[in-house]
């Protein structure tokens, strides 16, 4: 705790990046102090609490900063996600789509109502919400959001209108935020190599078919049912084909460090689809459980033709670095800590913690380069006592 505190004394900095989206200068203030109250080490991050940090004695300006004062909660998305490249951003990225649930109480908050919420591994009584994360090898952060609105909401407008949820917005599925939210990416020209999701996302073909269209280099999570066209040019079940392969095709790889160790699995690819256009190839992906081989995981693959197994597979591990996001910023930037019923209060509520999440990141990549150079330079250059010895 006392190190993150010393990182929120440098959190003006990092505000001043984004505060021209404030007209005035109250919630331009108030988003500053509300950075550093996600960044305290406080047990609940709520109104209250984060209005108690700052010296406040009521939650009013908290409250009003996400509710009714006017900033663009979107133009600082944008300029978090440019941060984040520029301080993690690697060419060989990977693009990262997942939900997470919001367990909250009642039933006039935008979008809540009782649905399965992998957060829980139950159904529950809350909001659900959509995430792109970028990951590279010096760090991960989250760099876009959706609210999901249940069609519950959409087919009942003066709900919605009662939650701030405007006649233009419409249903929109799970998978249709995370191209959306892709597509935003894709525009701003950020750097990465490959897209991952795990079989909500993976397993619908118009995702699929969406990325190749662009030319977008996938490895998706799919279902072990899911049907596929094989290199001769018919139909098969993902696991049929796997099945159907020879013992040698395995291979025995990490899929990186996990929190109990290396991620072990066997792994295998199949070349799938008899045409292969503009240097990319199809493939399904297995993995296998060391311990219990019929546990068997399925993915169907889209990348140049020069890909390794080894690509694949890290393309597929990276996946557990959005939940480790939502781990994080929920953990340490009060991503769920939230106290606020309207649709635009969610966005403006998520945006910052976003923000102070990434703030974190960057600032452990940037500490984590330091100790290698130190290390670097202890292992590289020997002390004069020794060179004197020698």
């Amino acid at each position: 705790m006392e190190q993150v505190e010393s990182w929120s004394e440098g959190i003006a900095g990092f505000h001043a990046r984004f505060a021209r989206h404030f007209g005035r200068s109250e919630p331009r203030e108030r988003a500053l102090d509300y950075l550093a109250g996600l960044l305290a080490p406080l047990e609940k991050k709520n109104a209250w609490t984060m209005a108690e940090q700052v010296g406040q004695l009521r939650p009013d300006g908290v409250q009003r900063l996400l509710n009714h004062s006017e900033w663009d909660e979107n133009a600082v998305r944008d300029d978090l996600r440019d941060y984040v490249v520029e301080t993690i951003g690697d060419k060989n990225a990977v693009l990262i789509g997942d939900d997470t649930g919001f367990l909250k109480k009642g039933t006039k908050s935008a979008g809540v109502q009782r649905q399965y919420s992998g957060t829980a591994g139950r159904t529950e009584n809350c909001q659900i919400g959509t995430f792109l994360a970028y990951a590279s090898p010096t760090g991960r952060a989250l760099i876009d959001r959706e609210l999901y609105i249940p069609t519950s909401w959409t087919e009942d407008r003066d709900r919605c209108r009662a939650a701030g949820i405007g006649d233009e917005i419409p249903f929109a599925t799970k998978n249709d935020h995370f191209r959306w939210m892709l597509q935003r990416a894709i525009d701003a020209g950020i750097p990465f190599a490959w897209v991952t999701a795990d079989e909500a996302y993976g397993q619908v073909k118009h995702t699929r078919f969406w990325l190749e269209e662009r030319g977008v280099a996938y490895v998706l999570a799919t279902k072990v049912n899911d049907t596929v066209i094989t290199a001769r040019g018919g139909e098969s079940r993902v696991d049929a084909l796997v099945a159907a392969q020879p013992r040698q095709r395995w291979k025995r790889l990490s899929g990186g460090a996990g929190a109990h160790g290396e991620r072990i699995y066997d792994w295998a690819r199949v070349p799938i689809r008899y045409a292969w256009e503009k240097g990319f190839g199809h493939w399904v992906l297995a993995r296998r459980s060391v311990d219990d081989p019929s546990e068997i995981a399925y993915y169907v693959c889209f990348g140049p033709v020069t890909s390794r197994l080894k690509d694949l597979v890290r393309v597929a591990a990276a996946r557990w670095a959005i939940e480790e996001c939502f781990q994080s910023a929920k953990g340490e930037c009060g991503l769920d800590h939230y106290q606020v019923r309207l649709y635009r209060a969610w966005y403006r509520h998520i945006t910052l913690a976003m923000a102070a999440h990434a703030y974190l990141t960057a600032i452990r990549a940037t500490e984590a380069i330091k100790g290698a150079s130190r290390a670097t330079s202890k292992t590289s250059y020997p002390s004069a006592s020794r060179r004197s010895a020698g």
